[in-house]
């Protein structure tokens, strides 16, 4: 079976890839990191103009791209360059807004000239439990809403927020621009680089987005998305960890010898190298499954997210382990690579959730 990408998105990859390498590398990164900002917005920018956005939406969306593996060439990328940006939450509600027909939006975004997110996740109160849900409801021709989301990526950044909310008993999707009255936004650092925030919505306008209480199956194929791409970003930050250790074992002497030569150092390479195939695999068994659509693209996204859950912490462990104290100094990547890679398979569901989650649409294929 032909696994290659074609050569279009060869030369995406090596557009975006070869603009990381100059322009977002480890200086430039810790860099961004001690800024106030957290994060890079002209290295978003640099990417977005080269179209690592606008690959992921269809041309009739306003993008030149759209397929599962245009999705994973371009969060392959990020993932070896450990870009920063609100690429998830865009791809996520994007995808929203192209189910919608809502292509004006989009061609911003695309263009660089608006920046957007995905409000999806509820917030938390101070007792840990879930906060009052987002509830929509009917004001003069739009509706307004209330409620809180939480971890809501680069929330203060934004321009746009689509917003699940709850309208009746069924669930819709709402765009809300940034600024707008009763939205508030308290913005963090999170742990592997870049930003997010709890956003409180009390009265806000919001305009509807497609038809009114039938956004549940569109939501669900715009997270499997998110799900393809976090599958290939952490892929390759898999790839990275992998050859970082392999250059290490084999640059890093004792007794006159690099220690790449101990068996049971070699014993354990070889295991990495099986974690990372195994998912390569799932990786691309999520995209083939997002092109089918339906209750495939949602068991492949989950199957791969449980694969990436489990052999992802296994690469980052080892490789912290064999890189020794030094693979956890904030100076060297491979401790920034293994961070993100470990927040990867908690975001979007954990390995737990997504086990369950596979086991209960297999039951109702069966059904």
């Amino acid at each position: 079976m032909d696994f290659s990408l074609g050569t279009e998105r060869e030369l995406l990859a090596n557009s975006l890839g070869r603009y990381l390498a100059d322009k977002f590398g480890s200086e430039a990164r810790l860099k961004a990191l001690a800024s106030p900002e957290g994060w890079s917005r002209e290295a978003y920018d640099g990417l977005v103009e080269l179209g690592a956005v606008g690959a992921m939406f269809t041309e009739e969306a306003g993008g030149y791209g759209g397929s599962a593996f245009d999705i994973a060439v371009v969060f392959g990328e990020i993932g070896r360059g450990l870009a920063m940006g609100p690429f998830l939450g865009t791809l996520m509600a994007g995808k929203v807004l192209e189910a919608a027909g809502e292509t004006a939006v989009i061609e911003e975004v695309v263009g660089g000239e608006k920046l957007l997110t995905f409000a999806h996740e509820p917030a938390q109160g101070p007792d840990g439990r879930a906060a009052e849900p987002v509830r929509a409801e009917k004001a003069g021709d739009g509706y307004k809403l209330t409620g809180a989301k939480g971890v809501v990526s680069f929330a203060d950044e934004a321009d746009l927020f689509v917003v699940m909310a709850g309208s009746g008993t069924e669930l819709s999707t709402f765009l809300v621009k940034a600024g707008a009255p009763g939205l508030t936004v308290q913005s963090y650092p999170v742990v592997d680089g870049g930003k997010a925030g709890e956003v409180v919505f009390k009265d806000t306008p919001a305009a509807l987005i497609g038809e009114e209480a039938k956004a549940a199956q569109i939501v669900d194929q715009a997270v499997a998305a998110g799900l393809v791409a976090l599958a290939w970003e952490g892929y390759a930050i898999m790839q990275v960890l992998r050859d970082k250790t392999v250059e290490y074992l084999r640059e890093r002497k004792q007794f006159g010898i690099p220690i790449g030569k101990f068996q049971a150092l070699q014993h354990r390479m070889g295991t990495m190298a099986l974690e990372v195939e195994q998912a390569h695999s799932a990786a691309i068994n999520a995209a083939v499954g997002l092109e089918e659509g339906g209750n495939a693209a949602l068991r492949a996204a989950s199957a791969a997210k449980v694969t990436l859950g489990k052999n992802g912490s296994l690469l980052a462990e080892e490789a912290i382990q064999m890189h020794g104290g030094i693979g956890m100094t904030w100076e060297f990547a491979v401790s920034h690579y293994a961070k993100r890679l470990i927040m990867i398979g908690h975001e979007l569901g954990d390995e737990d959730y997504h086990l369950q989650r596979f086991i209960d649409l297999g039951k109702e294929e069966a059904a």
